[in-house]
């Protein structure tokens, strides 16, 4: 277990490791693979990258390009032709060629405080992105160590129902000795089935936890098994959290990093707003050449435009001074949200701090319940036996043994949990330096028009399907789908 735990008790980005679970391993590792929840989230992120890169185009002069023929034959009796002088038919033709561009500087920052504001909102989505990733990791992780308690659970009743199935036969060798009454037989064989009743509940509440981690997985639940753990007890490694600094925990929350990135683009947003004041300025030209003929290469049959716009909105109603405060109001809201968001990372860590030590406790504590009531569970037992007490405190003492075997397995599942959900609260070993940066946006150049299906990489977030992989036909599952993690036959 030492060697699964970093030196300095810091997070890692793999921290599931720490728990010494190869399944578990294996299967965060297919889920970050195939999880569709977070796949829609890395959608998403390319969708904000657009998104800030066709803003970002206005910068840019727009060019076009147009080219015209046409070729007419006119009618010999069309109005304004006279028939009794003119018997040739009319033809027209027509030929031109031109191109167009048109820009308007940024005088005012304004299409440059839109655009850093779209970067920002995709750096916000980057870190939805990491949240998402990293709320799943917790949930499987989560919902692998209920399924190993139920496990545990499951193994409690094993043995607890070998127990009662040896109290049943000795309650019935002693009420046919005539040493026994037959209320001995019938409470125990109650406390029998109502454990193998209990058991059945057990693995149902099982099978729902197996569905649960299939469906993270991106897998049917009808074809999906991990092989169960016969053991009473959970065998996980223990986790050394250090939750070090509470400055630093601010660059290593993504709910933290998304609020600090939407308060920049609300920023942005009210430099948006003030260049609304000011006049939009355009500069367009057009140009070309048109012939009736096909002598277009001719500076004789060259047209063209030069023109110079500028707009200034003399009475709006208070509409930009209403947009003005709007984006004060926006920007002011965000900062409230921010210290919000940073107040509740805070509970997080001490909430899970706060159980992981309580639990270690009451898990301890518990130890010692399950060790009394055995011994009592063994001496009342043997009294009975002995016929030197009734059966009645035998029940009870079994009674009050297998509850607390079951409940140290919930302290102990309550445990492991607490280290996961603490785990979560310390941003699970990301970093703020890990969201892409301002120029990492660009999903291409202005220039790039190739391999624009599927956008490059940004610090991990991959959208690996191309859409010309995907069967659009209807659903399609997989051959190996029919099998699990382990192999259910």
């Amino acid at each position: 277990m030492g060697n699964a735990q970093p030196a300095d008790g810091v997070v890692r980005s793999d921290w599931w490791t720490m728990f010494n679970d190869p399944i578990l391993d294996g299967l965060e590792k297919r889920m970050l693979a195939v999880n569709p929840d977070l796949q829609a989230e890395a959608e998403a992120f390319t969708q904000a990258r657009d998104v800030a890169r066709e803003t970002e185009s206005r910068l840019y002069p727009q060019v076009t390009g147009g080219a015209h023929m046409s070729d007419n034959k006119g009618s010999i009796g069309r109005l304004y032709n006279n028939p009794a002088r003119s018997t040739s038919l009319v033809y027209e033709s027509n030929q031109a060629y031109s191109g167009a561009a048109t820009w308007e500087p940024d005088f005012w920052n304004s299409i440059r405080n839109t655009t850093r504001m779209q970067k920002n909102l995709a750096q916000a989505s980057a870190g939805q992105y990491a949240l998402a990733r990293l709320s799943l990791e917790a949930e499987l992780a989560s919902d692998y160590i209920a399924l190993r308690g139920l496990d545990a659970q499951n193994a409690v009743y094993d043995d607890s129902i070998r127990y009662f199935r040896a109290a049943v036969e000795i309650t019935e060798l002693r009420q046919a000795g005539s040493i026994g009454a037959g209320l001995d037989v019938s409470r125990a064989e109650t406390q029998l089935y109502s454990a193998q009743a209990s058991k059945s509940n057990l693995i149902a509440s099982r099978n729902v936890m197996e569905h649960a981690i299939a469906v993270l997985l991106n897998t049917a639940p009808a074809g999906f098994h991990i092989a169960p753990v016969k053991d009473v007890k959970m065998h996980f490694g223990v986790l050394k959290i250090n939750a070090g600094l509470p400055a630093s925990l601010l660059e290593r929350r993504p709910d933290i990093a998304i609020a600090e990135r939407q308060m920049a683009a609300s920023a942005r947003a009210i430099g948006v707003s003030r260049a609304a004041f000011y006049p939009h300025i355009t500069f367009s030209a057009d140009g070309g050449f048109e012939d009736g003929g096909f002598d277009l290469a001719s500076i004789s049959r060259a047209f063209w435009k030069i023109a110079v716009q500028a707009v200034e909105p003399a009475f709006t109603g208070g509409l930009r001074r209403a947009a003005l405060q709007r984006s004060w109001s926006q920007y002011r809201g965000m900062v409230d949200n921010y210290r919000s968001v940073v107040l509740s990372a805070f509970q997080d860590v001490e909430d899970g701090l706060t159980q992981t030590r309580q639990f270690k406790v009451a898990q301890d504590q518990q130890q010692k319940a399950v060790d009394a009531a055995l011994r009592t569970q063994s001496m009342t037992m043997a009294l009975y036996t002995g016929g030197l007490s009734n059966y009645l405190d035998a029940l009870v003492a079994q009674q009050d043994a297998l509850q607390a075997r079951l409940a140290e397995v919930e302290v102990q599942t309550a445990q492991v949990q607490s280290s996961v959900r603490l785990v979560r609260a310390l941003g699970g070993g990301w970093n703020a330096s890990d969201l892409p940066g301002i120029k990492q946006i660009d999903p291409f150049g202005p220039l790039q028009y190739g391999d624009l299906r599927t956008p490059k990489a940004v610090n991990g977030i991959d959208n690996h399907a191309s859409p010309l992989d995907n069967d659009l036909r209807g659903d399609h599952v997989s051959d190996n789908v029919s099998q699990g993690l382990t192999g259910r036959p």
